[in-house]
């Protein structure tokens, strides 16, 4: 049985924060504060975690509650999407898997199929061998869906190995007519559901690539697509902890494998063996020095592609981190993009240390702006404008007017009694931007107390507040 829970519109969670209000106010935020869901959060690795709907005048937030948060042990790891009207405001909250697992990991993923209706697709945190996914009854409608359906990562013809499974992140290629899903499974590698009817069945693709392990698990990827014929991801080797990872590029198309040149490395992406990530292009060596200072142990955090489909992004790494897992404490966000040529990689700010000590490289998380490749948005306990310390991640919305030579910072939040982390930017071809967020304490990544807001601004009001 679903569940409908009106959210509604709340200007703030401690007082009216506007634009308009004074910058050392209490809880600042730089617009109209927006909870669109009062318990969860999410990862960085499932895509997309929000999608605009522009037929429905909707905006679909996909997020995990937690028994630490509101309603307690009742909503503990409730697969949940918020649906918030762009028109009149109401949000509405529907479970789409009740006490599913209390794990920010289990976010789904959210697409809009061909046909209007809608596509979410979840999976445990290490927990089974299954990828969930469900389907809206009705286009354009996510008052009811379809029930929940199973695919087991156990069972031929997927092959033998460590088949637990982590992430789910789904495109549409329309030109293919092929819907792809990347997931962790085989090996602790990323790996490929391909569906031929827009999600209703799903079948084994293969290792999308693959390496020899160290430690934890293999390449984390993040994906972006121009939802016609292309797919571009960025990856590591392997985890920040277990090894000192550069960040690679390649993209999909046709079935194959190119790296950002264009030269393929893989004629068919559905036939063994996948190559290693090393292959691809890379963006950032592991031990390159900028201003200085070396930066090592590098992790993915966000990626698009641009109107000139061009890929950018931004990504993670520690710096001055020598001997090699001796400082934590000083990571620094770092911006991307491809000139058609050849990538740029510039210092964008520094983000500080980690969210809690067991995950040494968790840090509050950066986004760009899928429609402006100008615009980035980053979470840290550290003012980029001055580099001085703050008492709580505060979200800063980044311009660059040179290509990422430089940047003018202005806060989006500020003075907060919460962190403020994991910003979101859901691409929405439109005259209005939505900046999403989990606002509140985290623990760990099963231990939350944390709410799904945001603003949603004209793109004008938020160029005027950067200036």
């Amino acid at each position: 049985m679903l569940r409908f829970i009106l959210a509604g519109v709340i200007a703030a969670l401690a007082g009216r924060a506007t634009a308009e209000a004074p910058l050392d106010a209490a809880d600042y935020v730089a617009g109209t504060l927006i909870v669109f869901n009062d318990n969860g959060a999410w990862s960085w690795y499932q895509d997309e975690r929000a999608i605009v709907d522009p037929a429905a005048g909707a905006l679909l937030i996909g997020s995990v509650s937690n028994k630490a948060g509101d309603g307690g042990a009742a909503r503990d790891g409730n697969v949940e999407v918020a649906v918030h009207s762009l028109n009149t405001g109401p949000t509405r909250l529907i479970t789409l898997h009740d006490h599913f697992e209390g794990d920010d990991h289990d976010a789904p993923a959210l697409m809009i199929r061909p046909d209007g209706r809608y596509l979410a697709v979840y999976a445990r945190h290490n927990g089974d061998r299954l990828t969930h996914w469900r389907i809206s009854e009705d286009p354009h409608d996510p008052a009811r869906w379809q029930t929940v359906k199973t695919f087991d990562w156990n069972s031929p013809p997927v092959p033998a190995g460590d088949s637990r499974t982590s992430y789910s992140n789904v495109f549409h290629l329309s030109e293919e007519r092929r819907t792809y899903n990347f997931v962790r499974s085989i090996g602790r590698d990323p790996n490929i559901l391909v569906s031929a009817d827009d999600g209703n069945t799903w079948s084994y693709g293969g290792k999308l690539f693959t390496d020899l392990t160290v430690g934890y698990v293999n390449g984390y990827v993040k994906y972006a697509s121009n939802d016609r014929d292309r797919i571009d991801f960025i990856t590591t080797e392997h985890h920040p902890r277990d090894f000192n990872n550069s960040i690679y590029h390649g993209y999909i198309s046709g079935g194959r494998i190119h790296r950002s040149d264009g030269a393929i490395i893989d004629d068919d992406i559905f036939s063994a063996p996948a190559p290693p990530p090393t292959e691809l292009t890379k963006v950032f060596a592991a031990g390159t020095a900028i201003g200085g200072e070396i930066l090592t142990r590098c992790w993915t955090s966000d990626l698009a592609v641009g109107d000139s489909e061009n890929p950018f992004g931004v990504f993670t790494c520690r710096a001055n981190d020598a001997p090699a897992n001796s400082n934590f404490n000083d990571h620094r966000f770092l911006y991307a993009w491809f000139d058609g040529s050849a990538w740029r990689v510039h210092m964008l700010a520094k983000a500080g240390g980690p969210l809690w000590t067991t995950e040494q490289d968790y840090v509050g998380g950066a986004a760009v702006d899928p429609q402006d490749r100008n615009v980035v948005y980053s979470s840290a306990p550290i003012d980029p404008r001055d580099d001085t310390a703050l008492p709580k991640h505060e979200i800063f919305k980044g311009v660059t007017p040179d290509g990422g030579d430089t940047w003018q910072w202005t806060p989006v939040t500020f003075n907060s009694s919460v962190e403020n982390l994991r910003p979101v930017v859901p691409r929405w071809k439109s005259d209005r931007t939505a900046v999403l967020w989990c606002r509140g304490t985290m623990r760990s990544s099963q231990d939350y107390d944390t709410k799904i807001v945001g603003i949603i601004e004209p793109r004008a009001l938020l160029a005027e507040i950067s200036h």
